[in-house]
C-alpha cells in the first residue's frame, strides 16, 4: 500500500467516526526566484530571465498580508508571484518581510488642509498622524473605499494614505473631501 492510500485510508476511518479531516499539502520551496537584500537596501530579484531590483506590492486579500505577494520591477511589470512567504528560503522571506514592511507603511490622515487641482494632478496637503505631509494624485487616481467607511489614497509615489473615518473629520476636511464621499 502507498503512503497515499494509506492517508486516503486513514482519512476515511477518520471521517467515519465523525472527526475533521484537514488536510494541507507539503510546502514546496517557490522555484525560479531568488530574493535579497542588496548593498543598495533594495530588495533584489533573480529569476531565469533576469536580475533586477524590485519592490513588492500586495495582492488581495489585505487580511492575509504574507500570501499573494507581486514583485515588480520599475516598469511596474510583474517579474514573479509569491503565493505564500513561507514558500521561499528563510533568508529570501526575511529580505521580502523586511521589503513589505517598508512597503506596507500607511500615513493616518487626521485632517486635509487643502486639495487643489491642476491639469493632471490633485495636491493635497494634509495633517497625518504621524506629521504634517504633501502629496500629489493623478487626477484620475481616485480614493478606494475600504471597509468601515474609510478612505485609502495613493500617491504618485506609491504612498498610502488612510482616512479612517471621513464622517468624524472637521468641517473644512469633509469639505474638501466632499468630492470623494459618497
Amino acid at each position: 500500500m502507498t503512503d497515499i492510500q494509506k492517508r486516503e485510508k486513514k482519512d476515511l476511518t477518520r471521517a467515519r467516526r465523525g472527526r475533521a479531516v484537514t488536510h494541507q499539502a507539503p510546502r514546496r520551496p517557490m522555484p525560479g526566484v531568488e530574493l535579497w537584500r542588496g548593498s543598495d537596501g533594495q530588495l533584489w530579484a533573480r529569476t531565469a530571465d533576469r536580475t533586477c531590483s524590485v519592490r513588492p506590492v500586495r495582492c488581495f486579500p489585505w487580511s492575509k498580508p504574507t500570501r499573494f505577494v507581486s514583485l515588480r520591477d520599475r516598469d511596474e511589470d510583474e517579474v514573479a508571484l509569491v503565493r505564500d512567504l513561507s514558500d521561499l528560503p528563510y533568508t529570501a522571506q526575511r529580505a521580502l518581510g523586511t521589503a513589505l514592511l517598508e512597503a506596507g507603511f500607511v500615513f493616518v490622515v487626521e485632517a486635509v488642509l487643502e486639495v487643489e487641482e491642476e491639469i493632471e494632478i490633485r495636491r493635497f496637503r494634509v495633517r497625518t498622524a504621524q506629521g504634517m505631509r504633501s502629496f500629489q494624485t493623478l487626477r484620475d487616481e481616485w480614493p478606494r473605499g475600504m471597509s468601515g467607511d474609510g478612505l485609502l489614497i495613493k500617491d504618485v509615489a506609491g504612498d498610502l494614505y488612510l482616512v479612517p473615518n471621513p464622517d468624524g473629520l472637521d468641517a473644512k476636511s469633509r469639505r474638501l473631501l466632499w468630492a470623494f464621499i459618497d
